[in-house]
């Protein structure tokens, strides 16, 4: 779908609300930062000898890094995502906010 196609059936849409991202930000995803960290610790300088040993040592590398906050929270950081005051690791779960 081209973009003037979109437009036009984007209009009559008036409780759509459309943002226009870039078609390929990876510095906006902390999703790279967290496979990033992965490659160097977990899986690094390893050869797996099946697909589920792989399997397992990347959920053991996540299961490791969701108890290091800081690791994620530098995830978040490289991104402009910063935790709101109440944190993104209290009770009460509320989104990042996106610093300017």
């Amino acid at each position: 779908m081209s973009a003037v196609e979109f437009r036009t059936f984007d209009a009559p849409l008036a409780w759509l609300t459309v943002y226009q991202l870039p078609p390929y930000a990876p510095d906006l995803n902390p999703v790279k930062g967290i496979w990033s960290v992965l490659r160097r610790t977990t899986t690094a300088n390893r050869a797996f000898a099946d697909p589920p040993d792989l399997i397992n040592a990347v959920r053991r590398g996540l299961h490791q890094l969701q108890y290091r906050h800081n690791v994620l929270d530098g995830c978040l950081t490289g991104t402009r995502l910063v935790p709101t005051p109440e944190g993104c690791h209290s009770q009460s779960p509320r989104s990042p906010t996106i610093r300017q």
